[in-house]
């Protein structure tokens, strides 16, 4: 399979712990390379914008000002079948059904405060990986 590119943020709960580096090492370990970083914080406006596919959901409003609540990391990870990959390095959402050595289970807090995001299909990465950063950003 060729080399695909998915879309990670480290969210404001694992900042804030400063879990950035041990993130990222768990990332790196899986075989997935960190192409593009950058730290940055999101209005709510902003967030509501990333997270629009769940606007009307119940959990959205608490969703964008949680993410506007602290740094966050944004990055384009890369590797074979990466989308994949760095589901299966993220665990579950929630982090009490994530397996054991996940970044969810060692690090999330909770279900809302998961500690990271990932794409979930091609189409979707391409978009956030867009919403976040230019090509000339993209030095993998």
């Amino acid at each position: 399979m060729a080399v695909q590119r998915t879309f990670s943020i480290i969210k404001p709960d694992a900042t804030k712990r400063n879990l950035t580096g041990a993130i990222n090492a768990k990332i790196e370990a899986s075989g997935l390379r960190i192409a593009a970083q950058k730290r940055l914080r999101l209005t709510e406006e902003q967030a509501g914008i990333f997270y629009e596919v769940h606007k009307g959901r119940p959990f959205y409003e608490e969703l964008c000002a949680f993410m506007a609540s602290g740094p966050i990391v944004a990055q384009v990870l890369e590797g074979e079948n990466a989308i994949a990959k760095y589901r299966e390095v993220m665990g579950a959402t929630d982090p009490a059904d994530a397996e054991e050595g996940t970044i969810r289970a060692e690090f999330a807090q909770s279900k809302g405060e998961n500690s990271v995001h990932g794409s979930d299909a091609p189409e979707t990465a391409e978009a956030e990986i867009a919403y976040f950063f230019s090509g000339l950003e993209l030095v993998g």
